[in-house]
């Protein structure tokens, strides 16, 4: 597992790389230690009513220990990276100036910056969670420390960048989840050990698959299958790869001998204790790949400023034939992708299997929804949209006004309350009473207000362009990223509450959403109103530097992204009026519906109906007045 970059520099000293390669592996084993520990508090051990039980407070004791291993692990790593990088005694690395530049300047220490901050908040945070509601937020926060350095890895300067990049992500992720499972069950009590098991082997299902894809997918990307096999590097993959077929193997003795022949009994302790070696030999060869630069090619070749930013080559003119056949897979949004479909078609046959129906229209929106997104990031228009304003302002109104439509529709919230398992009890929740607390949350509350919800939508498009945070963005990495996610997340909470079919805290009339309608529509015609206003380039200083030939003036460009963005952008929201419309005249006939079929059970009951009982209440409030005159 790559997790960590080294820049290893000759004149170090064989005492600094030893103690670079130690701490490195105690921070990495102590990083997974803890996500298998809150696993376990989370979702292994039973719980009443999201209270933490006797044995998970034990649990939580244990893992603050680890966390605290894990926080000053971090802090020895920034030193010994430091000295590293100075090639200095690791005395010099203690000077508070040197630091501070190394976690604010560069984009390593910034990373580990973050994993800083991730461990001392996690330790904080075991300190005080009584419920397993703070496990899974402590959980969450783990892997933001673990991942954030995975974006200056080595597979970061190979080539294939988003797709080495996306791998690494999913395989660090899922093996984290897989070690870290097992060494939960290993810590558990044996009476606990034997309800978690089934818990764990659909875990480790998932995982064994993510991670074979994911190791494999990384491996093409890094040394592509040529000439680079017959190096040291690739026999330490070959190693790996056999390791991993190893712990395919205790995965499915989990799922058909373990689960079934053995709760109980001291086989299932040993055997465990059996994977997390070959699992702990697995990691330990992953992180000495990761101190270790994959082989490349003898002919030297100058990196150019777009791939250095992008990962990518400059694309030729964008024809029509190239904007919708060109394809570079950006790994990350793409597993993502996949991950979400293959949840989604697991629920729907989790459904049919019980013998429930579902929607076969909503299946098919997801899917047109999913391949939108796909479309927009890894396909034609998202290649163009790292090289173009224009082309990226398309593809942000895709990614945040046609792609989240269609997601809606698909209902994946009420597919996922409906499939997902229950507690093993009455008292417990189970993995659906987390999320059915998760819609009931007054954080969810907050956002699905239409107001708030219009709010994100509309004010994250002046936040982000009207600020120097789109120039940020656009200059690192992770910003590509995290602007797509923000789309789409800010899309789906504004027409969920629009035109969602999905459980909603709030019960919007549809008069009020055809208002937010409108003031969505206005706020966007003001917003590309405002960029075409502007005199100067807002990117920061981006497109100068990935301006391809075929884009003459960039300030014309960007003009020209601000008007497709406001022709685009409307049609989306004419959609969701015209829905909303639909959705309006169908309630309207389904309460017509109701009232008529109780007038008719009233009137087959000798019972007056509603409009009788009206009159009557007048025609006495009317004599009681004349009574009162009189």
């Amino acid at each position: 597992m790559q997790i960590l970059s080294a820049t290893h520099i000759p004149t170090n000293s064989a005492a600094i790389n030893f103690f670079v390669t130690l701490v490195r592996d105690l921070q990495l084993f102590s990083a997974i230690t803890l996500i298998g520990l809150l696993v376990a508090i989370a979702f292994f051990l039973h719980e009443k009513k999201a209270v933490l039980s006797e044995e998970a407070i034990r649990v939580r004791t244990l893992a603050s220990l680890v966390a605290a291993i894990w926080f000053l692990c971090s802090i020895g790593n920034v030193l010994l990276e430091i000295s590293v990088l100075l090639a200095e005694p690791i005395q010099r690395s203690f000077d508070a100036v040197v630091i501070r530049s190394f976690l604010t300047q560069t984009a390593l220490g910034q990373s580990y910056g973050i994993g800083l901050i991730a461990g001392l908040a996690a330790y904080a945070l075991l300190l005080f969670i009584k419920k397993t509601t703070g496990a899974i937020a402590t959980l969450a926060i783990v892997f933001i420390g673990l991942l954030s350095p995975v974006f200056q890895s080595h597979s970061s300067a190979s080539g294939n960048h988003g797709v080495a990049i996306g791998s690494l992500l999913f395989h660090v992720t899922f093996i984290s989840l897989w070690v870290g499972g097992v060494i939960g069950l290993i810590v558990i009590d044996p009476k606990e050990r034997e309800a978690a098991i089934p818990r764990f082997s659909s875990l480790a299902l998932w995982s064994a698959i993510i991670v074979t894809a994911s190791g494999s997918i990384n491996a093409w990307a890094r040394l592509n299958f040529k000439s680079a096999w017959s190096s040291n590097y690739a026999y330490l993959v070959l190693v790996k790869i056999i390791l991993t077929l190893i712990l395919l193997g205790f995965g499915l003795m989990h799922r058909k001998y373990i689960a079934a022949k053995l709760h109980g009994s001291r086989a299932v302790y040993q055997l465990l204790i059996a994977e997390a070696f070959v699992m702990i030999s697995t990691v330990a060869i992953g992180g000495w790949l990761a101190t270790s630069q994959p082989p490349t090619s003898n002919v030297a070749r100058s990196i150019s400023p777009a791939v250095s930013l992008t990962g990518i080559e400059i694309p030729p003119d964008p024809t029509l034939w190239n904007l919708f056949w060109k394809y570079l897979p950006d790994g990350t949004f793409l597993g993502l992708l996949i991950l979400a479909t293959a949840l989604y078609i697991k629920g729907v046959l989790v459904l049919s299997k019980r013998g429930d129906k579902w929607p076969v229209g909503r299946t098919v929106s997801f899917a047109i929804g999913i391949a939108i997104a796909d479309f927009a990031t890894s396909g034609g228009l998202g290649v163009y949209s790292h090289f173009s304003f224009a082309y990226h302002m398309v593809a942000h109104m895709v990614l945040g006004m046609v792609v989240p439509i269609f997601l809606i529709l698909g209902a994946p919230i009420t597919l996922a309350l409906r499939a997902l398992p229950g507690g093993r009890d009455n008292e417990e929740r189970g993995i659906r009473g987390v999320l059915v607390q998760v819609m009931h949350s007054r954080y969810l509350q907050i956002i699905s207000n239409p107001v708030i919800a219009l709010a994100i939508f509309d004010g994250s498009l002046f936040l982000i362009y009207m600020t120097t945070i789109f120039g940020r963005l656009m200059n690192n990495h992770n910003g590509h990223l995290l602007m797509d996610v923000h789309f789409i997340l800010a899309g789906a909470l504004f027409f969920h509450v629009i035109v969602g079919v999905d459980p909603n805290p709030w019960k919007v009339p549809h008069i009020v959403r055809i208002i937010i309608l409108f003031a969505a529509m206005s706020i966007h015609a003001f917003f590309s109103i405002a960029l075409l206003s502007t005199t100067t380039q807002i990117d920061g200083g981006y497109f100068i530097m990935v301006q391809p030939s075929w884009i003459p003036d960039l300030l014309a460009d960007q003009h020209r992204g601000a008007s497709l963005g406001w022709a685009l952008g409307e049609i989306p929201i004419l959609l969701a009026l015209v829905a909303t419309f639909i959705q309006w005249i169908r309630e309207d006939k389904k309460e017509t519906k109701r009232i008529d079929r109780a007038e008719d059970r009233a009137a087959a009951m000798g019972e007056d109906d509603d409009l009788a009982r009206y009159n009557k209440l007048l025609s006495e409030l009317s004599r009681l007045d004349e009574k009162e005159k009189g």
